[in-house]
């Protein structure tokens, strides 16, 4: 099940990324950020009191907090960053370029999570990057 909900991910990034591109006309690489982040901030929050998700804010343990207010942070300077090159550079090469964090999070898995990478993990990971580096020379 989880290989739909990531091609369902894939499928509406690709589609942020157009969106964002059309909608990037004229405006601050900033202020097209922070646009878009506050409707993902109500539509996040709509659907946590939909689903009643709320409740669970108590169970959230100091640990949990910390890395969820990282990657909070993360993303927000990763798409600020994003933008800004979208805005500069077609989306054809922006996005690709900008999907090398796959390559990234993998190798901060292995490092960090303990993950064991395999055959084909390593073969996909090297035809992304040497993909990315195709696409910037």
């Amino acid at each position: 099940m989880w290989v739909v909900f990531a091609l369902l991910g894939a499928v509406f990034a690709a589609a942020t990324s157009i969106l964002a591109k059309l909608g990037m006309e004229g405006i601050n690489s900033n202020l097209g950020t922070a646009i878009r982040t506050l409707v993902v901030l109500v539509m996040a929050w709509g659907i946590v009191l939909g689903t009643g998700a709320q409740r669970g804010i108590p169970d959230i343990i100091p640990r949990g907090w910390l890395f969820l207010t990282l990657s909070g942070l993360a993303t927000g300077a990763s798409w600020l960053f994003f933008f800004r090159a979208l805005q500069l550079g077609p989306a054809s090469k922006v996005v690709p370029v900008d999907k090398a964090s796959l390559v990234i999070t993998m190798l901060l898995a292995f490092t960090f999570l303990g993950e064991t990478p395999d055959t084909k993990t390593i073969a996909g990971g090297l035809l992304i990057a040497i993909g990315t580096f195709v696409l910037i020379l």
